[in-house]
């Protein structure tokens, strides 16, 4: 699975001016840490804030414009994309390690330009065709990645295209 675009978080904000763009923005929320400090990062088309604080030290930085990533080119789950021309809405991360437990939910909304059931066809066929077994139920696809993480991609009408979640739980 490719969640490098994710770390380190700020390697990948792009502030940029363009109000075409702003209202396609994705709306990011990251929220890492353990018990000696953390990252908390919100953004999105009105801008965001990026908080780092540790033992004796913390940032606080406001993100002035909106934030342009190129997700969907940089995700994967063991080398199967989203279907071809979906685009990102919202990533949602929770990675922390605090009291020895050590955990990850990753949330990426998503619209796709087909009907649920193509859209998860498609994958469910790019998944067998890189030996990733999932199980389908509806429009629904589960499976666990080569890595270990479970992650399951949830298919919804929105009119005659679909939108859509990949929940990816790494312990």
């Amino acid at each position: 699975m490719r969640l490098a675009f994710l770390i380190p978080p700020m390697m990948f904000l792009a502030a940029c001016g363009s109000d075409e763009k702003a209202k396609d923005a994705t709306e990011v929320s990251i929220n890492a840490g353990d018990d000696q400090g953390g990252v908390q990062i919100k953004a999105g088309k009105d801008g965001g804030n990026i908080k780092i604080g540790g033992e004796g030290a913390s940032i606080d930085i406001n993100i002035p414009d909106f934030v342009d990533l190129d997700i969907e080119s940089d995700f994967d789950i063991d080398g199967v994309k989203l279907y071809p021309g979906s685009k990102v809405t919202t990533v949602d991360v929770d990675a922390n390690d605090k009291n020895g437990a050590d955990k990850a939910v990753v949330k990426l909304g998503f619209t796709s330009p087909a009907a649920p059931t193509k859209a998860a066809d498609w994958m469910a066929g790019e998944f067998a065709k890189k030996g990733v077994k999932v199980t389908r139920t509806g429009n629904m696809l589960a499976g666990k990645d080569k890595d270990g993480a479970d992650f399951r991609i949830n298919f919804a009408p929105d009119g005659a295209t679909a939108k859509g979640e990949v929940v990816i739980v790494k312990s």
